[in-house]
């Protein structure tokens, strides 16, 4: 794709795509490539929501507004990883920042900015949504598709997190407001981690890597062949409904997740 971003840190190699979403395309540690390639993989950002709105409906106060319905019958992942991004600064070898400025279908005017610091064993993300005019609910977070296999003759990815909680799945496929103790996957599941997200992967005698983020949800999604899902995000399911973090000219939503990883063997 065309002005791609490549970052470099040690044998770390990070690719953004600016115009794809501001997407993480491709990071590979020693050549190594850990997320799934295509056009609708690697990372991408969720803003100004995660996941699934309820029948793509949000209420702001007593006005409720209609989103476009693209996983029917809801509102799935946001506006940000449809749209071009634009620097917002001028990029480094190991830093890079983009942004975007909400416009239709979202209702309410904003900017979202995307920084990215590599090193050469991790890498920090940092999302900021501020409200250009009047206040509005939103959220953001990450979507990275993990590659179950690294394709070296090694075995599949082992997760490992500890969850305060699961939000049990209603037959629309957003929770229904049940906290549950978490159960054994396959998930397409959000989890409640109050101390912070922290899950680690590790694809045994290859690659071990750390997802970690203040925010206290995560949504971990296991259910295809190809890559499994670590997803940190400000919110859960329908919170944009249920859970509403009001951003306001003077109070932004800020979110940050860094990805620490050791190569094993």
């Amino acid at each position: 794709m065309e002005n791609e971003k490549k970052l470099t840190a040690g044998d770390a190699e990070l690719t953004l795509q600016p115009e794809n979403g501001c997407r993480i395309a491709s990071l590979q540690i020693g050549g190594t490539e850990l997320l799934r390639q295509g056009d609708k993989f690697g990372a991408f950002i969720m803003v100004p929501w995660c996941g699934r709105t309820e029948n793509g409906v949000f209420r702001n106060g007593g006005v409720s507004h209609q989103l476009p319905v693209d996983a029917a019958p809801h509102a799935i992942h946001g506006t940000g990883r449809h749209v071009p991004w634009h620097e917002a600064a001028p990029a480094t070898e190991t830093t890079a920042a983009y942004y975007f400025d909400l416009a239709d279908p979202w209702p309410y005017p904003g900017r979202v900015t995307h920084t990215v610091e590599l090193a050469p064993h991790s890498v920090k993300l940092t999302l900021s949504v501020e409200a250009t005019g009047d206040s509005f609910p939103a959220q953001a977070g990450w979507h990275p598709w993990w590659l179950r296999n690294l394709g070296q003759g090694g075995q599949d990815v082992e997760l490992a997190f500890s969850a305060a909680w699961q939000e049990e799945r209603g037959d629309n496929h957003l929770p229904n407001g049940k906290r549950i103790d978490p159960k054994p996957g396959p998930w397409d599941d959000c989890f409640g981690m109050p101390d912070g997200v922290d899950v680690t992967l590790h694809w045994p005698g290859e690659m071990r890597v750390q997802v970690e983020s203040p925010a206290e949800w995560a949504v971990i999604y296991t259910e295809q062949p190809e890559a499994v899902c670590v997803e940190p995000q400000s919110g859960p399911p329908n919170g944009l409904n249920t859970l509403p973090r009001l951003v306001t000219p003077i109070d932004p939503l800020e979110i940050t997740t860094t990805w620490t990883w050791h190569r094993i063997g």
